[in-house]
């Protein structure tokens, strides 16, 4: 059997297509890993994680648009900032940040270093939960 380029780009496009409806499929069900905030550490920067802990201290930047809260889960804390669209996103819900004050949440965000600290950047407005 002769394998001709006509034979050659029907296999090529198949396995694409198989692969591209196997992203489809597994895409939703890829979990983002669940940590402790003592648990965070450098090699984990970039990568997007869940959190639970209670929000022990709020507060703004010098624009008012953004938020820093300081989520403590008991052994450790970690600063989350949330920006003016996550922010905006959060009051669409009729809610807002200071209600989150002494609330224990479950958080998922990206790990980041500032001025040597490790802090989390909420991912979206969905991101930040009440547990109750």
């Amino acid at each position: 059997m002769e394998i001709t380029d006509d034979k050659l780009l029907k296999i090529a496009l198949i396995t694409s297509l198989i692969g591209i409806i196997g992203l489809i499929l597994f895409t939703p069900t890829i979990e983002v890993k669940k940590v402790d905030i003592s648990d965070i550490t450098r090699s984990m920067i970039d990568e997007k994680i869940c959190i639970n802990g209670v929000i022990t201290d709020i507060s703004q930047s010098s624009s008012k648009s953004n938020y820093f809260l300081t989520i403590n889960d008991g052994e450790s804390q970690i600063t989350l900032i949330i920006f003016e669209k996550q922010v905006a996103e959060i009051q669409s819900k009729n809610l807002d940040i200071e209600d989150f004050k002494d609330r224990k949440v479950e958080v998922t965000g990206t790990v980041t270093e500032y001025k040597s600290n490790l802090e989390l950047i909420l991912s979206s407005g969905d991101s930040l939960r009440i547990i109750v």
